[in-house]
């Protein structure tokens, strides 16, 4: 039998039957067949433990209460007085936040007559910090607790002007502040800012 066992099925390799018809001579592959069935058998594929799945951010996150959801949704407070110029246009004179009021910017304008005030540079500064003041006071507020302020200017000149008149207005801490010279205010004014108040805890 020339070294090779013979059945009915076709000759055998380590007791695996070799593929084919009765009578071919087994290809390369055959034989590559049974080497590889043969170690399957003799050495059997380890069972593979199921991973754990991996914990995600979304495994991790917790149902949203309604809590979270009134703080991720602050309202919007619209502020209004009648001590300060009415606002025209698509603003408000101020908005409330959470505990935050952010108060529009202001120009020399007399609450009464809608027109800018008369008289000097020092006039039209005190006008803007008195309108800034009432929208302030009609939040809850003052002043005091303003945190930051900006400050527009059509000639920087006028910034040591702003400083004294602001000592009438502002205590220490004195709120953040910038000053910015720009070319061109609305109605011509010289002289327009805006600023962030923060209310006490007990206007929550």
């Amino acid at each position: 039998m020339n070294g090779t066992n013979r059945k009915q099925g076709g000759a055998v390799a380590g007791g695996v039957p070799l593929g084919g018809v009765r009578g071919r001579t087994p290809s390369p592959q055959d034989h590559m067949d049974v080497l590889v069935s043969g170690a399957e058998r003799e050495f059997p594929r380890p069972r593979l433990r199921p991973r754990h799945r991996r914990r995600t951010f979304m495994n991790d996150a917790r149902p949203c209460s309604s809590y979270d959801l009134q703080e991720s949704t602050l309202k919007k407070t619209r502020i209004h007085t009648d001590k300060a110029p009415a606002a025209i246009g698509t603003y408000s004179q101020a908005i409330r936040s959470g505990n935050l009021v952010f108060l529009s910017g202001q120009i020399p304008l007399d609450p009464a007559t809608g027109a800018l005030v008369s008289g000097d540079f020092e006039a039209r500064a005190r006008r803007v910090f008195d309108n800034l003041k009432a929208v302030a006071e009609a939040a809850g507020g003052s002043l005091d607790g303003v945190v930051k302020l900006s400050i527009f200017l059509t000639d920087l000149g006028d910034f040591a002007t702003v400083n004294a008149v602001m000592a009438e207005y502002f205590t220490e801490p004195y709120p953040a502040r910038a000053a910015i010279g720009v070319a061109s205010l609305p109605k011509g004014a010289d002289i327009e800012a805006e600023a962030v108040l923060a209310l006490s805890p007990e206007h929550s």
